[in-house]
């Protein structure tokens, strides 16, 4: 693994690690999960009159082809909301997808459907994406779950995404700085408790998430990771 600045996260027994790409890498089981890919967001936007750049596709399935380069994965997990809308199905976007689906096909891939996805509907079947709905196990006992709605369950370590979380920050006088976090909620005897990934895809937005009880952010600027006090 190449990313010497990412955040090192012990969680009942198990090593994950926090990516400043914005994604997840379960060293253990060569897994890297990723949330809210939104691809095509910006054809939809396009589509709907609104005069926004392209070229957000192919960006970030670059940035994919990064972080696979970098991590020894056999399978990759995405936390829902593959693509953004119907409008997203541009022949454009699915080429693309295709071209990329094509250079990693020995890699196992799933899709934890999210809310976009109902509306968009499953990827196409060439590209070999295996859809489940939540939530969907990553362990063979059951104890870690993929989902895309964030959601605690009793006994459970849930990863989760939707949420776009950021973390903001407050400077001297009225300065902010948002950034996208990783935003850990663990709490109870028995270390359950929700993980939920910053959205992985550009022109995405995002949603600050408030310090409380029991919750870690971790922010992510540049190529860094580290725990908001």
């Amino acid at each position: 693994m190449s990313t010497p600045r990412h955040h090192r996260l012990e969680w009942a027994g198990q090593e994950l690690w926090l990516l400043p790409e914005r994604a997840l890498w379960w060293p253990a089981r060569r897994v890297l999960l990723v949330a809210d890919l939104h691809l095509g967001k910006a054809a939809t936007f396009r589509a709907l009159g609104q005069p926004v750049p392209a070229g957000t596709t192919v960006a970030n399935l670059a940035r994919l082809d990064a972080l696979l380069a970098a991590c020894p994965a056999t399978q990759l997990v995405f936390l829902g909301d593959f693509l953004h809308a119907p409008q997203a199905r541009t022949r454009a976007v699915l080429a693309a997808a295709q071209a990329w689906r094509e250079s990693h096909a020995a890699l196992a891939v799933v899709l934890v459907r999210g809310n976009h996805d109902l509306r968009a509907g499953d990827p196409p079947p060439s590209l070999g994406i295996h859809v489940v709905d939540e939530p969907w196990p990553l362990d063979e006992a059951g104890d870690w779950l993929a989902c895309h709605h964030p959601q605690r369950l009793p006994g459970k370590r849930v990863l989760a995404g939707h949420l776009h979380p950021a973390a903001t920050l407050q400077g001297p006088g009225r300065d902010q700085l948002r950034m996208p976090c990783f935003c850990l909620d663990r709490t109870g005897p028995d270390d359950a408790g929700l993980l939920v990934l910053p959205a992985f895809g550009e022109f995405t937005g995002g949603a600050s998430v408030a310090p409380a009880p029991g919750r870690q952010r971790f922010a992510v600027a540049g190529d860094a990771v580290w725990a908001v006090p």
